[in-house]
């Protein structure tokens, strides 16, 4: 066990979404990490439910992303983005775009699921602009959406936490109404059958503002952080269809749901609508090195492309990390296991035993709804009176102490382990669960 000197090393780090008080109280450290475990700083090993956070699909120290990596670093550590290349790029660039339904043929790289959101973004605005239509620059997203914490990110996102200490944001963004109905579809067992009818709030927008006006919508096939919400059958094709009618970019954020999640290569496979755009990060790496990367459909690149001459730069964005070696590099072999592995295709039929799994916590104690989709799942509990959240967290931490690693958000644990994951140990983390929850009060 790794000696730490907690007197020296907990102070000096402002730890991002954390109550830092409460944690360098009594911190939760991870030391290493393989397959489908972390090691605690106290020696213990510990289940990963979260697949870190929703990212490493293809389970922990993976010997080929690994070796991709020491290997790069040897061979060129930096390589800049602007008017250069390297070869790397290309070729991941290639194998994604290989991957993608439709003619989402065209990638850009970023760091993060927050900058593939705000790239997107500006995309869509670029677009407009570069067809003559510089009037729409009305951004619209979702109740309880998540798409980052840059500036664009938390002016579409929907949750209230995330932005209520920053002021107004941007001007001219609007929200349509989540997908969840709890007196419909509590204890539905993946899509509901019900609320294909929220997307026409869309069309409520579109009187509100006119078409004329609006850039983009921008929504998460099935919304993560928030607490694991599904759409509805028939939602996502209803929110094509009207962004098609009024000449509206459709953006789908699937920096959670791409990658395998769901058991398909991303939510837009899974559901069979073809968005505009798509952002992605998380499991592009395995999460061994941060990237992220929005994909475009032929006519956006192209129209964007064409309103430039030639030798003229034709979007004026770009990160200093855009297609770092590291992350490149790390990016291919992450396909190569995915592919070797069949992990997606592992995902897909591991799903009936997954929701029977997490269904069998109905009648739990404090349990009020249960959610799955693909290899995710959500628990939501009743709060207890005057305490949100509350109950919920200590569930968490009740599950780490059992040795199972859980997440919280809001009032339910959310779940989406690595794809690798046996049968055994979704037994292991809902039977933990069910002991904690019922000596949680």
């Amino acid at each position: 066990m790794p000696d730490l000197d907690f007197s020296n090393n907990l102070d000096a780090f402002w730890m991002p979404f954390t109550a830092n008080r409460q944690f360098k109280s009594a911190p939760r450290l991870l030391v290493s990490a393989k397959g489908m475990h972390y090691q605690s700083h106290d020696g213990r090993q510990i289940l990963d439910g979260t697949a870190g956070l929703w990212c490493v699909n293809a389970g922990h120290c993976h010997p080929k992303i690994v070796e991709a990596i020491r290997a790069q670093a040897g061979e060129m550590d930096y390589a800049p983005p602007f008017q250069m290349g390297h070869p790397k790029a290309f070729e991941l660039a290639s194998r994604l775009t290989a991957m993608t339904p439709g003619d989402l043929d065209h990638v850009f790289f970023a760091n993060s699921g927050s900058e593939a959101v705000d790239t997107a973004l500006k995309i869509a605005l670029a677009y407009h602009r570069a067809r003559g239509d510089a009037g729409r620059v009305r951004l619209i997203g979702r109740e309880r959406g998540y798409h980052g914490v840059g500036f664009g990110g938390i002016a579409v996102g929907g949750m209230v936490a995330n932005r209520k200490q920053f002021g107004a944001l941007f001007a001219g963004v609007d929200h349509l109404p989540h997908t969840h109905d709890p007196k419909r579809h509590a204890f539905t067992r993946g899509q509901p059958e019900e609320g294909a009818e929220l997307a026409d709030a869309l069309e409520r927008l579109v009187g509100l503002h006119d078409a004329s006006t609006i850039a983009a919508v921008i929504v998460e096939p099935v919304a993560g952080s928030t607490g694991v919400l599904i759409p509805p059958k028939g939602y996502l094709e209803r929110l094509r269809a009207i962004c098609d009618k009024h000449g509206i970019l459709l953006i789908f954020d699937e920096v959670i749901t791409g990658f395998g999640r769901l058991g398909a290569s991303f939510g837009a496979e899974y559901f069979g609508v073809l968005p505009d755009m798509m952002t992605t990060a998380k499991g592009i790496t395995n999460a061994a090195v941060p990237m992220s990367a929005v994909f475009t459909r032929k006519h956006v690149f192209d129209t964007i492309i064409e309103a430039t001459p030639v030798g003229g730069i034709e979007l004026a964005h770009g990160y200093t990390y855009s297609s770092h070696p590291l992350a490149t590099a790390a990016a291919l072999a992450t396909l190569d296991a995915y592919r070797d592995e069949a992990l997606f295709e592992r995902a897909h039929d591991l799903s009936p035993y997954w929701e029977d799994a997490i269904h069998s916590l109905k009648g739990a104690r404090h349990v009020v709804d249960l959610r799955n989709i693909g290899i995710v799942g959500a628990i939501e509990l009743e709060p207890r009176p005057g305490q949100p959240m509350k109950r919920a967290y200590d569930v968490f931490t009740g599950c780490y102490a059992a040795g199972v690693l859980v997440r919280q958000a809001g009032d339910a644990i959310c779940l989406s382990p690595p794809l690798i994951i046996e049968k055994s140990q979704i037994d292991q983390i809902v039977e933990t669960l069910r002991e904690v929850l019922a000596s949680v009060e």
